[in-house]
Order: structure tokens, then sequence, then C-alpha cells
């Protein structure tokens, strides 16, 4: 089980043994390296142009008029056919070239996204971040891996950013060098280029995990406590507004999803997303993203003007996929006036600073609410606040489930429910720690009481579970 603990959250169900597979694989990637026994610079450059050529003819040979006319499968045999004969024809190509890899990699330029295809395909990659064409790393397990991947130059690069950008409507060039988009499957993608981007085009792929990931695989990757999970279950039916706070690659949108699917499929819900990203189970949701400007740089429609517009579209619940800026405060106003059960998250470092950026962010709004209006509105809006983290092993952690109890003075007050205490970290990088029950009842039980939902009384006794005598590594 310990390996199990440094798995990406959205990849539950993948075995030591599978691990082991795919490191296997790894080394057999489809990179020009791989494919040269000299691999020197000169080989590569031989490998793309050919690469390119044989791409240039197969385009020509092609009628493009009858793509959609034939499915996927057959057109990707007729293309497997036509590169054969093109290869054949080839007298280039030599016996020191691996033709099926070199078959796979031109269907990846025809139909995929190149060489980034075998990792998209890969389910221990959790994250691709290319730094330019030359250089590839990986996201595996929660540690990041330089791979062979590499594109030919910055123009092969770009062309795969272009076609990833235009497929959702949007664009990338030097009047607009940094875009947000995603992938058919619900991955969220960042490319920035030059100027802004020094050295080349970068690209950052956040994957979606194929396999839909439950609360039980969070229990059974110890990201949380069985007490944890009844309460946060509970406190989604009872309709309590959660705020989930944490950094990057922690895992907040992935709990938000898991918490989404307790709410009953009776409500509209409508959400609200920088880049959709949510998966949300229910029949009756509404769906909303935001839009870049156009070429004249007009058009822009920013996640404060979608709340504002889920206000009007009778919702139940809002879901905001991630609060960054001045939609916060129609995001507060939202919960204060009826639409409770609202779920969020921000970028914050624990909770006490989560309250924090929800105040500057009010004041990115142009409000003229004082300090304490301010904390007034936070305090009366949100009543839960889950911290998760990913820890220094690659494991995911909620590390504080905090109630907000009010306001003493002008100071917001928050009681701690659960914490997770760290305890160390073995020679292995394993981090040992346990989660601790603090003993307080949440003021809110009388909120989960009226709304029917009896939970057991002994998931609030002190206590620490302890993680350190459970977990062994598998050698």
């Amino acid at each position: 089980m310990g390996l199990m603990k440094r798995l990406h959250v959205e990849e539950p169900g993948i075995t030591p043994e599978t691990q082991e597979s795919f490191k296997i694989a790894v080394k057999e990637s489809h990179s020009i390296k791989d494919l040269h026994p000299d691999r020197n610079l000169s080989e590569q450059h031989h490998y793309h142009e050919l690469k390119e050529k044989i791409h240039r003819r197969l385009i020509a040979k092609l009628d493009l008029t009858k793509l959609e006319t034939i499915s996927k499968d057959d057109l990707a045999s007729q293309v497997r056919d036509v590169i054969e004969v093109l290869l054949s024809e080839d007298t280039d190509i030599g016996a020191r070239f691996n033709r099926e890899r070199l078959t796979i990699e031109i269907m990846n330029e025809v139909f995929g996204l190149g060489p980034l295809e075998p990792l998209l395909n890969d389910p221990t990659v959790s994250d691709i971040l290319v730094n330019t064409y030359k250089q590839v790393y990986v996201e595996r397990f929660g540690k990041l891996e330089l791979t062979n991947t590499v594109f030919k130059d910055d123009d092969h690069l770009m062309n795969i950013i272009d076609r990833i950008v235009s497929n959702i409507g949007r664009r990338v060039d030097e009047s607009s060098p940094m875009v947000d988009a995603r992938l058919p499957d619900g991955s969220r993608v960042n490319a920035i280029i030059p100027p802004l981007a020094l050295d080349g085009p970068i690209l950052s792929i956040r994957k979606f995990g194929i396999t839909k990931i439950s609360m039980d695989d969070l229990l059974q990757l110890k990201t949380l406590t069985r007490g944890i999970s009844l309460l946060l279950q509970s406190a989604v039916r009872a309709r309590l507004n959660i705020l989930i706070s944490g950094g990057t690659g922690s895992g907040k949108t992935t709990l938000l999803n898991i918490l989404s699917v307790h709410i009953p499929s009776s409500e509209r819900i409508v959400t609200v997303e920088d880049a959709a990203e949510l998966q949300l189970q229910q029949d009756h949701v509404v769906r909303l993203e935001t839009r870049p400007p156009n070429l004249e740089g007009k058009g822009m429609v920013v996640q404060r003007d979608l709340v504002r517009n889920a206000l009007r579209m009778r919702p139940d619940r809002i879901i905001v996929g991630e609060v960054r800026g001045a939609e916060a405060l129609d995001m507060l106003q939202a919960m204060n006036t009826g639409h409770d059960g609202s779920l969020t998250t921000l970028h914050a470092n624990s909770t006490r600073d989560a309250l924090r950026r929800l105040e500057t962010m009010i004041l990115m709004a142009g409000s003229n609410l004082t300090d304490k209006a301010m904390r007034e509105q936070i305090s009366s809006a949100i009543d839960v606040i889950i911290q998760i983290a990913r820890l220094s092993d690659g494991s995911r952690k909620v590390i504080k489930v905090s109630e907000i109890t009010g306001m003493e003075g002008d100071i917001i007050t928050l009681q701690d429910l659960f914490v997770f205490e760290k305890m160390g970290v073995r020679e292995d990088g394993l981090v040992l720690g346990g989660f601790r029950t603090t003993g307080i009842r949440p003021k809110f039980a009388e909120q989960l009481d009226a709304s029917g939902i009896d939970l057991p009384t002994d998931i609030f006794e002190p206590k620490i579970d302890k993680l350190a005598e459970m977990e062994e590594v598998v050698s």
C-alpha cells in the first residue's frame, strides 16, 4: 500500500506491477533518441525531416473530403496502409529506423498531438510540462521526471499548441500570447509563447483522470479518514457553503467533483469556470465558461459576469471552479442571498490564508467595504473550509477541516474539527503522520440535525488515527 500513497489522486486503480510496467515502457518510449544508435543531433534532424516528408506526402494522397464519411478506425487503417507504402518507396529509411514506431508517430501527427500522444495515453502521467521544443517533463506519482520526448523545433510545438486551442475556438499569437484551453477529455491546458516566454513556446497540461475517483478511493489512499468523509458528505447534503483551499496540484478540483456527487439530483446546478474541468454526475447541470477577447480586443467575458448571470438562471446551487478575482464578492453575495449549498475552490496555504485571500479578492472588485464589513460578509457566507495539500512524497492529504463560527470584534473566528499532523519523513522520503480529531462538535451540527442527517456522535471524539505504522513501501 505504500506506493499507492504516491499515486495521483485521479488514478486510484493502478497496482505496483502496473507502475513497474509503465516505468519500463517509459524507457522504451517513442522518442527520437531511442530510434537511432548514435543518438546525435544530425540523426535527430534527419529523422524529423523524414517524418515531415512522409507526413506531407500522406496529406497529399488523402481525400480530405471523405474524412467525415468513414469511421475513425477505418480511416486509421487506411492511413496506416498509405504510410506503409510511402515508407517502402523511400530508400532513405534504411534498416536503422523502426518502421512500426515511425508509423505510430506519423499517425499521432495526423490524428493526435504528435510526440505528446504517448504521454497523454499513459495513465501514470498526471502532468505534462513542455519547456520549449527540446525538453519535456512529466509528473508521475507526485514526482517530476525528465522524458526523452522532443519536438522538431519551435514551429512543430506551435502547430500542436494551435491544434489544441483552435478546437475550442481560442487562439494564441503575439497579440494574445497566453491562453487557457482544454482537451476533449477535460484535461486543462495552458500555453504561453514569445515574446512573454523568452526561450520558446511553453505548454502545460494537467491531465484529467480517465477513471472517475470516488470517496472510497480517497479513503483507500488515506487522503482523509472515515470521519472526515462522513462530515463532508453530510455538509453537502445539508446545503452548507464549502470552500476548498490548497496549492497547485493538491487535488482541489478532484475533491470538489467528489463532494458534488452528494448534491441531490432534483436540484438545478450552475457551474462557472475559467476553463471547464468540473465533471458533475447530475442530469440538471448548466455549465458556463469564460471567453477571452477577440482579435479586436472585444467580447471578453470574465467569471464575475458569469456569476452575476448565474443568479438570473434560477440556480439551486452555484459552483465556481476557482475564485481568483473580483467574482469572489459576487459569489459571497450569492451565498448570502439564498443560494446556500454552494461550493468553490481557491489557492491558499492554510485556512486562515484562504480568508485573507478572499478579502484581497473583494478589494479587487472595487468595493468600498470596510475590513469589518468584508469579514462579516465572509463569515456569514462560508460555513466550512477544507485545506488540502500535496506532501513531499507526492501523496495528497486533507490537512485541515475548519468551521467558521462567526466574528470576535473585527476577526473571523475559526475552529478546527480535523487536522493532519506530520510526524516526520522516513529515509525513503515517505511522509509519516496521522489525522487528529480535535473533539470539537461543530456549531453547524444543529443544521445537520434539522436536515434529517444523523451523524455518529463518536466521529467528533478526540483521537489520532496514526498512519505511520500502517504504511509500508512495496519493494
